[in-house]
C-alpha cells in the first residue's frame, strides 16, 4: 500500500487474526542483494508474522505485469493524468510531456482536466474538442462543486491500480478528497507570484477506492521525462499512431519533422509541440554521446580522471613477476 522510511504497510489478500487487513512491514536484507527493489503496488510474500503487534518481513516478490518508474508504481493498469484548466493555466507542451510521459507506461492512458469551474461552457467544449484531436476523451471535474466527480469514481472503480499523477498544484489531493472523503489529506494554494502549485503529497500510496479498485497517489513534479533515443517519440503521440496506420512513411527512420514523403504531415494541431519535444530529446542524445566520448580512454580514481595505458605499455606487477618464478621453479 506505501512505503514509509525502512519500513512496508503491505495490505493483506485475507484478513488476519482479529481481522487485521495491514501489517507493517520490513523488508529482508536479501532482497536488496540481489537487486530487488520494492515499489509500491508489488504482490509480495510475507513470513516472521507477529499478529499482535501487526508486523512482518517481506520475502519475496511476485512478478510485475508493469512498472512506472516516475514516481515508482507496479502493476498498474492504466495511467490517469490529472491537469489544471486554470490556477495554474494549462500549458500544451507541460500536458503533452506528462502523456507522453504516460504513453510509455504502455498501459491505457486518460486524462482528467481540474478545476473546470473556472472556465465558461465555450472554453470548456473548446477543450474537448481539441483534446480529442490529440487522441483523447479529457473529463472535467471540479473538486469545489463536485462536477464530474460521480462519472470519476465509476471510470476509477474498475479492478486494477491507477495512477493519478500530474504537475504540482493542480488538485490531485482536492480530488481524491472528493472520492474518498474520509481521506482528508492535506491540500495548498498555488503559488500567486509564480502560479506554480505546491507539493502536498510527499510519498505514493494507494487508496481503495471500491472491491479489487485502487488508486495511487503520486507526489506532482513539473518536469516529466522523454525518451531518450529520437525514434521512440512518435509511437507516443496517438495522432501520429493513427496516421501511421493509414499510411507508411517513404523512408523507416522518418522523425516525421514534415519532409517530403513524411506520410505524418504537419497539418496537425501537436505537431509544434511534437518538434519542441523532438529537439530536446536529439539535444540530450547529443550530450550523452559527448559526454561518452570524453570519458573514453579514461578511468575514474577518486575524484580524479586518470588515462587507460596503452596494455602494451603496462608493466608487469610484482606479485605476477613471483608468480611466474615460482612456475618456472616447479
Amino acid at each position: 500500500m506505501a512505503l514509509e522510511a525502512n519500513f512496508c504497510r503491505v495490505q493483506l489478500d485475507q484478513p488476519g487474526p482479529g481481522g487485521i487487513e495491514h501489517l507493517l512491514c520490513v523488508r529482508r536484507t536479501r532482497l536488496g542483494k540481489t537487486g530487488q527493489q520494492i515499489c509500491v503496488g508489488d504482490r509480495v510474500q510475507i513470513d516472521g508474522i507477529d499478529w499482535p503487534e501487526g508486523r512482518g518481513a517481506v520475502a519475496a516478490l511476485e512478478p510485475r505485469s508493469s512498472l512506472l518508474e516516475r514516481p515508482a508504481v507496479a502493476n498498474c493498469s492504466r495511467v490517469v493524468v490529472a491537469v489544471a484548466l486554470e490556477q495554474p493555466q494549462l500549458d500544451p507542451l507541460q500536458l503533452t510531456r506528462f502523456l507522453l510521459t504516460a504513453e510509455r507506461t504502455g498501459v491505457a492512458v486518460e486524462l482528467v482536466l481540474t478545476k473546470a469551474d473556472l472556465l465558461t461552457a465555450v472554453q470548456q467544449q473548446a477543450w474537448r474538442e481539441r483534446l480529442g484531436g490529440w487522441g483523447y476523451e479529457p473529463l472535467l471535474v471540479s473538486a469545489q462543486q463536485g462536477a464530474g466527480i460521480v462519472e470519476l469514481r465509476e471510470r476509477l472503480s474498475a479492478p486494477g491500480i491507477a495512477v493519478l499523477c500530474g504537475p504540482s498544484g493542480v488538485g490531485k489531493s482536492s480530488l481524491l478528497n472528493a472520492l474518498v472523503p474520509e481521506l482528508a489529506l492535506r491540500v495548498s494554494a498555488v503559488s500567486g507570484r509564480l502560479q506554480r502549485g505546491r507539493h502536498t503529497t510527499r510519498h505514493v500510496e494507494l487508496f481503495r477506492l471500491a472491491d479489487a479498485a485502487l488508486l495511487a497517489d503520486t507526489p506532482g513534479f513539473n518536469r516529466p521525462d522523454l525518451p531518450q533515443e529520437p525514434a521512440e517519440l512518435g509511437p507516443l503521440f496517438p495522432e501520429i499512431r493513427q496516421r501511421l496506420a493509414d499510411g507508411v512513411c517513404r523512408f523507416k527512420n522518418c522523425l516525421h519533422q514534415g519532409d517530403p514523403g513524411c506520410a505524418v504531415g504537419n497539418d496537425w494541431d501537436r505537431h509544434p509541440l511534437y518538434l519542441s519535444c523532438l529537439e530536446a530529446v536529439q539535444a540530450q542524445a547529443a550530450r550523452d554521446r559527448n559526454r561518452s566520448a570524453d570519458t573514453a580512454g579514461f578511468k575514474q580514481r577518486g575524484s580524479r580522471r586518470e588515462p587507460l595505458l596503452d596494455q602494451r605499455l603496462r608493466q608487469v606487477s610484482r606479485r605476477r613477476q613471483r608468480q611466474s618464478e615460482a612456475d618456472e621453479d616447479g
